[in-house]
């Protein structure tokens, strides 16, 4: 067999090329492609992510690492309660959690030095202690690294981050130095903007006002035209501007995408049992992208407005009791709000994905940019707990994790780390693993630089 016979039996369509980090756009020669090929593994199954981010920062002490013998100033009000796992004890405000313990895992040690909001969500993004003002978020080194093959966006992201304390849009609503072809689809630009909202719809599905369907591919096909004739035709700049173009013409005019968005398909009693309110229904929602074949959402943990409440911002998390609402008092900014409802929704969630068959495939991420101090204080209005990065806590399930297990371990306080620490780079390199990616897939232009993480996979978690 000659060898362009054999090129011709591979089939490498444009999107495999994608899944093997880009390597059309180096020019490898055949044993290359084929190299690669191998090192992907045929029998390897692509996962998919839903990434809750507690935008704000959880109180460790509050949720997965309470201290019931340390000081009343440290330990708060609240007691904590006996899990599906031996040993393990988790606070009375997740009562449907504790029961499904035996389905994720519970990191006791995340740890790094960045006590501002910006700055450490900057970090969480990017899965780096020192991010490049270009680096791609998880999310965007995820979509150029494994693809969709549905015709559906890659990457979507779920609520906005807002308020004062919200990192810079370039941190996570675009490809960073990968391109726009890796940005997320923003579904939520406004804290009412979600399908908890009556009013809610989805409009990146309008098509142009004045301009047919025909018209529309008429003028993309004559501009790839014109590309083709740049002698930038074959790089990765051009690469990611070509699928940009042609993934917002499928999403005006396909109709899987247009399926996966209406979350009016789900029935009443599935929407109760996630919860009426931002993040219950923003979950739900994510279930649905996630089954039709988008590879990442992420979606920011707002829990919604108490009964008369004015919004403020989308920040439930960052309970310095200055919100006019104290960390233990029930309000949109307090724990016995925003606690429940999480519980809710996260565990709705699980149950869903594992009667779908789906829990094993799907990761699902629920981590702040940072903890809270041990010790309890007076905010502007109310009593609060302020930004405290040195030891906090993640929770992660699916795709393998090993449920009922805690790794790490904080001091008597819930201050410091007592073993085993997790760094940023650790614990984005254990998500990427989960997700059968090699952390180390280089994503530089050269082909060769820039690994995904330069952290080392938690083995004990799966």
């Amino acid at each position: 067999m000659s060898r362009v016979d054999h090129c011709s039996q591979l089939h490498l369509s444009r999107k495999r090329l994608l899944q093997l980090g880009g390597i059309g756009a180096m020019g490898l020669t055949l044993p290359g492609l084929l190299h690669a090929e191998k090192n992907l593994g045929s029998g390897v199954p692509v996962k998919s992510c839903i990434f809750i981010h507690q935008y704000g920062g959880l109180s460790q002490l509050d949720s997965w690492d309470m201290k019931p013998n340390a000081p009343q100033e440290v330990r708060g009000p609240y007691k904590p309660i006996k899990t599906a796992t031996p040993g393990f004890q988790i606070c009375e405000l997740m009562p449907r959690l504790a029961k499904l313990s035996e389905q994720y895992a519970v990191i006791r040690s995340m740890t790094h030095k960045q006590s501002d909001h910006k700055k450490a969500n900057s970090m969480l993004l990017a899965g780096r202690e020192q991010p490049a003002i270009d680096d791609p978020s998880f999310g965007a080194m995820v979509a150029k690294l494994r693809p969709s093959s549905a015709s559906i966006p890659d990457h979507v992201w779920l609520q906005k981050f807002g308020g004062g304390a919200a990192p810079p849009d370039h941190t996570y609503l675009t490809g960073g130095r990968l391109g726009a072809a890796y940005a997320p689809m923003l579904i939520g630009e406004k804290h009412d903007d979600n399908p908890a909202s009556a009013q809610f719809r989805v409009r990146a599905f309008d098509s142009p006002k004045d301009l047919s369907k025909e018209q529309l591919q008429n003028r993309l096909d004559l501009l790839k035209s014109a590309q083709r004739l740049s002698p930038v035709a074959n790089s990765p700049e051009f690469e990611s501007f070509e699928i940009h173009q042609q993934r917002s013409f499928d999403l005006l005019y396909g109709k899987e995408a247009k399926k996966a968005f209406d979350i009016e398909r789900e029935g009443e009693k599935v929407r109760d049992r996630y919860g009426r309110n931002p993040l219950g229904q923003n979950l739900l929602l994510a279930r649905r992208l996630i089954e039709s074949g988008v590879r990442l959402v992420n979606v920011a943990a707002w829990t919604g407005l108490a009964a008369g409440e004015k919004f403020v911002s989308v920040e439930t998390w960052d309970m310095h009791g200055n919100a006019d609402v104290g960390i233990f008092e029930n309000g949109w900014n307090g724990l016995p709000f925003a606690l429940p409802r999480t519980d809710q929704a996260v565990a709705t969630l699980l149950e869903d994905l594992k009667d779908r068959g789906l829990l094993d495939t799907t990761l699902v991420v629920l981590v702040g940019e940072f903890g809270r101090t041990p010790k309890i204080s007076k905010g502007a209005k109310r009593i609060g707990r302020n930004h405290w990065p040195n030891c906090y806590s993640a929770m992660i399930a699916g795709a393998g994790i090993q449920g009922g297990s805690v790794y790490g371990e904080s001091d008597k306080q819930a201050a410091y780390v007592k073993s085993n620490p997790v760094t940023l780079e650790d614990f984005t390199a254990t998500l990427f693993a989960a997700m059968n990616i090699n952390p180390a897939s280089p994503l530089g232009l050269d082909g060769f630089t820039s690994p995904a993480s330069t952290g080392n996979p938690i083995k004990a978690l799966f």
